[in-house]
């Protein structure tokens, strides 16, 4: 990073935060903030919306845990099956009386029977960073691969594995999977998305991971389903109290990120995203703005935050026009409400762009040298 970056838990009026899982709901960011960058996927601990309306872009790091995650998921499809946390119990409780360890063991084993994962249905809900990865591992390990998105990148799509089935809906892949696991965001759509009536349509005794997001399982209907061997396992990494000392339940301490590799990954992908709006204005990995980013050139570069709505592009480069201003490059991409605009320029606007922050659409007008390379 430049020797001209300072950080800091107290800086005064700073340019950007970067936070893992500091909630931000309820802190009063300063005007001086341009953007944010979570460290990690979600970014439920962040006021998103008043953020956009404040022009602050937000910034998140997919894919920079996928694989500490997919280990982890891998686990869980392991301790599904096996049983191998009750057996360890048990063990852990034996004392040698009449009998010896070894012999008490090998007449206690068969209460912890379970499962191979080679040959089963696995299906996959989500096909992000996480759920690709899970899908390609979990074919190696020779399971049958159902995978399901209906939003699937292209990018996403080139590394699955051939050997990856292709779901086209939810009913489809409920009834025949014998293990599913769920890498989804948690959105108004997918909230509560395992439910009482997606439970009844999948396979009876399916084994059930949810190592995204707590809310995407509602937990009284999942209980129901427990209760009456529906649902033979479930592995979750959210520590919920109804679900604590069930025997068909395995929780994880929140750990699907919790590696070195993972932690620093996230940290270096997040400043690095920071550092290139900053000093570029380029934008990727934003969860409030589309994706723009141009290289950078000889020349000033305006970075226009503004709404998505009919005639702000117009506005622009009639700003630029009217002030003589001279537009080399430019691009410019919405995302829900609002978009964001690049425009490299020859020739300087007197009113130091005041004019065009006051125009009605536009929320916030950044300025960068041709020196800011």
């Amino acid at each position: 990073m430049p020797a001209s970056y300072r950080y800091g838990a107290q800086t005064a009026e700073p340019d950007a935060l970067l936070v893992r899982s500091a909630d931000l709901h309820r802190a009063e960011l300063p005007p001086s903030v341009l953007a944010v960058a979570r460290a990690g996927a979600g970014v439920n601990n962040i006021p998103v919306e008043q953020c956009s309306a404040a022009g602050i872009v937000v910034f998140n790091t997919p894919g920079a845990n996928a694989n500490a995650v997919k280990e982890l998921t891998l686990a869980g499809l392991l301790l599904a099956s096996r049983r191998l946390l009750a057996a360890m119990t048990w063990v852990g409780g034996l004392t040698a009386a009449d009998e010896s360890i070894a012999v008490q063991t090998e007449r206690g084993k068969a209460q912890f029977a379970g499962p191979e994962l080679a040959g089963k249905r696995l299906g996959v809900i989500g096909l992000g960073a996480i759920g690709v990865q899970v899908a390609n591992a979990a074919h190696a390990l020779g399971m049958e691969v159902y995978g399901y998105d209906p939003y699937v990148s292209v990018s996403a799509a080139w590394q699955l594995c051939r050997g990856i089935i292709r779901a086209d809906c939810m009913a489809e892949l409920l009834p025949q999977c014998d293990y599913l696991t769920l890498h989804l965001p948690l959105t108004s759509e997918t909230a509560g998305l395992i439910c009482a009536d997606t439970l009844s349509a999948m396979k009876d005794g399916v084994r059930l991971l949810n190592l995204s997001r707590r809310e995407l399982v509602q937990t009284a209907d999942l209980i129901a389903a427990l209760d009456r061997r529906k649902v033979a396992a479930y592995v979750t990494d959210f520590a919920e109290e109804a679900l604590l000392r069930r025997p068909d339940v395995v929780i994880f301490p929140h750990l699907g990120a919790s590696t070195p590799e993972a932690e620093e990954n996230c940290a270096v992908m997040a400043v690095e995203q920071l550092v290139d709006f900053l000093e570029n204005g380029n934008i990727q990995n934003s969860v409030n703005l589309a994706p723009v980013a141009l290289p950078r050139v000889d020349c000033p570069r305006l970075c226009v935050f503004h709404r998505n709505i009919p005639g702000m592009i117009a506005r622009i480069s009639g700003y630029c026009s009217a002030h003589g201003l001279n537009i080399g490059h430019m691009q410019s991409a919405a995302k829900g409400d609002y978009a964001y605009t690049l425009l490299d320029f020859t020739g300087t606007a007197q009113d130091g762009f005041a004019g065009l922050s006051d125009t009605p659409g536009i929320i916030r007008v950044r300025m960068l040298s041709a020196s800011e390379k």
